[in-house]
């Protein structure tokens, strides 16, 4: 089945949807982009160029789009301020949702969301594309063969030299929890999934260093307890003065009962005792990365419209996703509070507050 498509958000990653994620559908016949939006004329050129579209279905008016073309899809790749109102106005016209991540700048709103979306009785995906990147699929997989044995803990290191204004986009500069929201939302994530387990308590520093431009904080340092009793230990830093493990160069560390796993830079390590020799350095095995025809936002796209078709519900289904996102809110609160907080109390605080 060709699904009708609204692109809204075609300046900044959207044209990055205009070019690379969304072509490849159009090519395979599985969905047609009936219009674009985006506030900005400037860039809806970003859709005119990689997708094909005419002048005529392009618009700086959502509400308008929604009214002149009849569709089945939304894309929602916006600011996450206003990933609510737009998903408001897809649900109001019987759409389903493809969205950015995360899947609001408040816990009260991604609830909202959420219920919506099952009120409605349509399907909602976030792209939650890092987890399902190469490395991080290999190293998961590698993590939960059984030569390695049981996981004690995990260690996440995300470090990015974009301390000066505007140099990681506009409106992130702008936020008051940038580093959360834009960059922690993918990483807490994928320690949510290495770890196998619902994530129970949270304790978070985050904050700005005087060399920061920004108006938030944009760095911090996360500790985590899961349910099952792994720990996990996140670094992130966007004021860095050199970026050792940046956007898609992530480094992260699994300490198991036989081996200790290791990631960095899009390289994956297995450390055995068999291999140590004393007085010199340990030697690892290099972990071949798995292979598939597709990774990162074109494997979710993919996955969501297989569930659309009548597959599987996609992995990051906003239902599931929640989970994540309450822990990235949880994070925030705790540095708040400066005290270790529940993620289930975040999440119920925020219900309560509806």
């Amino acid at each position: 089945m060709t699904y009708r498509l609204i692109q809204v958000g075609t300046g900044g990653i959207g044209a990055f949807w205009c070019g690379a994620m969304l072509p490849p559908f159009v090519a395979e016949g599985r969905i047609e982009v009936v219009a674009a939006v985006d506030i900005n004329p400037a860039a809806l050129e970003n859709a005119q160029r990689g997708l094909g579209l005419s002048p005529d279905r392009c618009y700086t008016d959502l509400a308008k789009a929604l009214e002149d073309h009849p569709a089945d899809i939304c894309t929602v790749v916006v600011p996450p301020a206003f990933h609510e109102d737009v998903v408001n106005a897809a649900l109001d016209h019987g759409l389903h949702i493809l969205s950015e991540k995360p899947i609001a700048d408040t816990l009260q709103a991604s609830i909202r969301i959420a219920r919506r979306v099952e009120a409605a009785g349509k399907k909602m995906s976030i792209t939650m594309s890092h987890r399902f990147d190469q490395d991080k699929t290999t190293f998961r997989e590698e993590l939960r063969a059984e030569r390695n044995g049981r996981l004690d803990y995990l260690v996440a290191r995300f470090t990015s030299a974009n301390r000066k204004r505007n140099s990681w986009g506009v409106f992130r500069h702008q936020m008051a929890d940038p580093l959360m929201i834009e960059g922690a939302i993918h990483h807490l994530d994928i320690l949510v999934d290495l770890a196998g387990a619902r994530c129970a308590t949270v304790s978070a520093l985050t904050w700005n260093p005087p060399w920061g431009e920004y108006d938030g904080d944009s760095e911090g340092l996360v500790l985590l307890e899961f349910e099952n009793g792994v720990r996990a230990f996140y670094e992130g830093a966007k004021c860095t003065a050199v970026g050792l493990n940046g956007w898609g160069q992530e480094y992260v560390r699994a300490e198991c009962e036989n081996a200790t796993l290791v990631m960095d830079r899009r390289a994956v390590r297995r450390y055995v005792p068999e291999r140590v020799v004393p007085g010199e350095p340990p030697q690892p095995d290099e972990v071949p990365l798995l292979e598939r025809p597709r990774w990162g936002h074109l494997w979710l796209i993919e996955d969501f419209l297989n569930w659309l078709d009548g597959g599987p519900p996609a992995p990051t289904a906003v239902s599931e996703n929640l989970h994540s996102t309450a822990v990235m809110f949880a994070a925030i609160e705790s540095s708040r509070r400066r005290q270790v907080v529940s993620v289930s109390d975040v999440l119920a605080e925020a219900e309560a507050q509806l």
